[in-house]
């Protein structure tokens, strides 16, 4: 039998930053993870940049049975903090919208800067070894393959089932299951919804982007640009609420022209009474979208042939247009997970489960989602250095 201090599962974002934590504080650390490679979320994320925090980052912009979970986590290791080790690692990076940072090159160099913080801490590595796990006494066991490795603490941060060509799986849920640990039910978030049959009509505009104010009936509302696919509907605000969408008919909201005052149809009769509404939607949005969203208004004409208050109702239908989506295109596509080990097991301040003293659960495995944009990554570097720090 090997032994350690702490024993990390996991060599994503969280696992990684909390192995090397510890191990800077002079533990005995080993790092394992079923994948051959480390980070291997990392270095999709971002369209291969790496969208590793977001200026904005609090714990408003997170999702959670208890809301306030993540707050002394974040507090005591935020956003700049990261930035700080990014900077000095000397990995050049730039603001694309909205607070999210990106590196001006490559994901791997993040990857890169976390092996190496490893490599100061002497942090022991097991790549491509599938772990059994067990607890005798106040020790934990895991077997590589007949290797036995033990440690008094356990680090649970193998993540949750979203994207499973990665390696993804619910292993980190089953483990805090077999040790009594609730789990809120999880539910991809950050994913593409899907529309049914009677709104076949966009599903034809695949391809075509715009951008919207969307809302779900449980969330706050997101600007930013919604995507046409030919299964449904995408694109950022769309990936947005779909965080907050619970399925069971919630229709979810969007908002095709977010600058518009309610009566701007009617003003512009006034200015332009000879204009047909088709062209007055075609300039405003793209026409193919202008076309399908005539097909289902059933308005058209010169708009000195319409009435105002005809107008204004198209206004507000445009303003506040319905969807509902039958379902979603599930974790294979989904960025991350909703839901996972509850926050009620845990101890705030480090991650520690309150039943099985130990064992450290952080990252997407923990009821703690973040918005799109760097907000998940940075609760992965908040946790993991909680945990590093305690374990």
């Amino acid at each position: 039998m090997i032994d350690h201090d702490v024993i990390v599962l996991g060599a994503g974002a969280a696992g990684l930053m909390a192995a090397f934590t510890a191990g800077q504080r002079g533990r005995r650390v080993l790092l394992v993870d079923h994948n051959s490679a480390p980070g291997k979320k990392i270095l999709i994320s971002g369209g291969g940049r790496c969208n590793f925090t977001n200026l904005y980052a609090a714990p408003d912009r997170y999702l959670s049975s208890n809301p306030h979970f993540p707050k002394s986590a974040l507090a005591r290791y935020t956003q700049w903090d990261f930035i700080d080790l990014v900077e000095r690692h000397g990995i050049a990076w730039h603001e694309k919208t909205l607070g999210q940072l990106f590196c001006d090159g490559s994901a791997r160099q993040i990857v890169e800067l976390l092996m190496d913080e490893c490599l100061q801490g002497n942090v022991d590595l097991a790549f491509g070894r599938s772990p059994t796990v067990s607890r005798e006494g106040n020790r934990f066991h895991v077997d590589l393959d007949g290797e036995i490795h033990s440690a008094a603490a356990l680090i649970l941060a193998t993540g949750g089932p979203s994207i499973p060509k990665l390696g993804a799986t619910g292993f980190a849920y089953d483990l805090a299951r077999s040790w009594g640990l609730k789990i809120v039910e999880p539910r991809p978030a950050l994913v593409p919804l899907t529309l049914p049959g009677d709104e076949a009509l966009f599903r034809t505009l695949s391809g075509v982007a715009t951008e919207v104010v969307a809302t779900a009936e449980r969330g706050p509302p997101f600007r930013e640009a919604a995507l046409f696919t030919h299964r449904g509907l995408s694109g950022p605000s769309i990936l947005q609420v779909s965080s907050y969408w619970r399925g069971n008919n919630e229709a979810v909201g969007i908002d095709f022209l977010p600058d518009r005052a309610s009566n701007w149809l009617a003003n512009m009769k006034r200015d332009h009474p000879n204009r047909t509404l088709r062209r007055v939607l075609a300039d405003a949005l793209p026409e193919r979208l202008a076309e399908a969203l005539m097909e289902r208004l059933g308005v058209d004409g010169p708009l000195q042939s319409l009435t105002d208050a005809t107008l204004d109702e198209v206004a507000a239908r445009l303003a506040d247009w319905r969807f509902t989506p039958n379902g979603s295109e599930g974790f294979a596509k989904a960025e991350v997970t909703v839901g996972g080990i509850s926050t009620d097991e845990l101890s705030s301040k480090t991650m520690e489960a309150k039943k099985v003293p130990g064992l450290y659960c952080i990252g997407e495995a923990v009821d703690v989602t973040g918005w799109l944009g760097g907000y998940n990554f940075q609760w992965a570097w908040a946790s993991g250095k909680a945990a590093g720090e305690a374990a």
